[in-house]
């Protein structure tokens, strides 16, 4: 891969992130860069930060201190409403158990995201089937998350991430409830689908094995993120 670094600006970056749970601190000024299209890959131990780090690059809580852009735009300061409809459009979460809805079908679950944007029911699931077929559980549609592998329901997970055409996804940890042979699987389905819609990744994972799909990787390490290494 070539070396981005003033070469282009990131569609998604993080500045000096603070960010406590009661009187720990998860991050201690982490700073990172996600361009357009990219797979970068999050490591570190259990407790290192990790997934506070995610959740406040996808919105899903505000940091103590430090910034978060988007697209060029302040976006931890964005009112909830703008945020929510942000994750709704252009964002993508795939989380290590796929937090299907366990009463909704695999068809039902990769079509929610459309539903909720209004899309005709008829239509949303004539989508959602194509996008099952895409990750290989066509056929599945009427089976639950409970009555699907771990395999399938992540990649069922997978699928609703991507359903929406998302310019980001954010993965935590998602093959870490897997077997090696699910976790290939899952990630080839991932890597295959955002490169060929240009989709940037961020996976977070404590796992060399994925590290090594990504195109660069980062080390976060009591907080703070580590200078990069080049993995592909």
């Amino acid at each position: 891969m070539s070396d981005r670094e003033g070469t282009a600006v990131p569609l998604l970056a993080a500045r000096d992130l603070v960010k406590a749970h009661g009187r720990t601190r998860a991050l201690c000024g982490a700073s990172v860069e996600l361009h357009a299209g990219e797979i970068l890959a999050v490591t570190g131990t259990s407790g290192s930060g990790k997934s506070t780090l995610l959740h406040c690059l996808a919105g899903i809580v505000r940091p103590d201190a430090g910034s978060v852009t988007y697209g060029g735009e302040r976006f931890d300061q964005l009112p909830e409403k703008r945020l929510s409809e942000l994750r709704r459009t252009e964002f993508g979460v795939v989380f290590q158990f796929g937090q299907l809805i366990p009463e909704l079908t695999a068809l039902d679950n990769v079509a929610l995201p459309l539903l909720l944007a209004g899309t005709r029911r008829q239509d949303a699931q004539a989508t959602a089937g194509e996008w099952l077929e895409r990750f290989g559980v066509r056929g599945q549609e009427d089976l639950r998350p409970g009555e699907l592998s771990g395999g399938q329901a992540q990649r069922v997970a997978l699928a609703r991430a991507l359903i929406t055409g998302p310019k980001v996804v954010f993965a935590d940890e998602p093959t870490g409830a897997l077997d090696s042979l699910a976790s290939e699987q899952v990630m080839t389905a991932l890597v295959h689908t955002a490169r060929e819609s240009g989709t940037a990744v961020l996976l977070i994972t404590h796992d060399a094995q994925v590290a090594a799909y990504a195109d660069r990787e980062v080390r976060l390490s009591d907080g703070i993120v580590a200078p990069l290494e080049v993995t592909a």
